[in-house]
């Protein structure tokens, strides 16, 4: 489903970025759902219709929560194409200005290096725009690509938090990463 080019918050040679739209709901569920061997045991986005209003509607308009496209420029999939997601939850403004990001590539577009051009785009849009001055990453120890693809963009290891985040049945442990604006400077 094509997106005008002019929608994008920041654009990278390959990548643009974008806000969530309801209208977004059946090209993102079906992705999800082509890219649930991808995901999962970590990552269980939305796809179905209903699911997909009610994730994307936090994100739209919960001032707490921000939700980014990343869309290919002239892809393999057509231009515009999303070939994943980068969220910020927990924003906290005042002293802290920080926020939580979480992402996810689809399979179409995975290992082509297009979610590290978007997780470049969102970290410098966050402490651009949105004059955030830290974000943290936190992921599964045994989830290789989202750790590589975090310290790829700069994140730094900060710790271990044994039974962090509910995630399929669980309490898992996870690895925190954090980057902040000095750091990106």
């Amino acid at each position: 489903m094509p997106h005008n080019a002019s929608r994008y918050l920041a654009e990278s040679p390959r990548v643009g970025i974008r806000h969530f739209t309801y209208e977004d709901g059946a090209e993102f569920t079906a992705r999800a759902r082509e890219s649930k061997d991808l995901h999962q045991p970590w990552l269980f986005p939305p796809d179905g219709g209903d699911a997909y209003t009610a994730y994307a509607s936090r994100l739209i308009e919960d001032p707490t929560k921000a939700g980014f496209l990343v869309c290919e420029k002239d892809g393999e999939q057509g231009d515009g194409a999303i070939a994943g997601f980068i969220n910020i939850n927990n924003i906290v403004e005042g002293g802290f200005r920080c926020g939580a990001l979480g992402y996810g590539a689809f399979a179409h577009s995975a290992g082509r290096g297009l979610m590290r051009e978007g997780l470049d785009l969102v970290v410098g849009y966050a402490f651009g725009p949105m004059r955030l001055h830290r974000l943290e990453i936190n992921a599964q120890p045994v989830n290789t690509a989202s750790i590589a693809l975090a310290r790829s963009c700069g994140f730094r290891l900060e710790g271990f938090s044994p039974k962090m985040i509910y995630i399929d049945g669980d309490w898992r442990d996870h690895e925190r990463w954090a980057i902040t604006a000095e750091m990106r400077a």
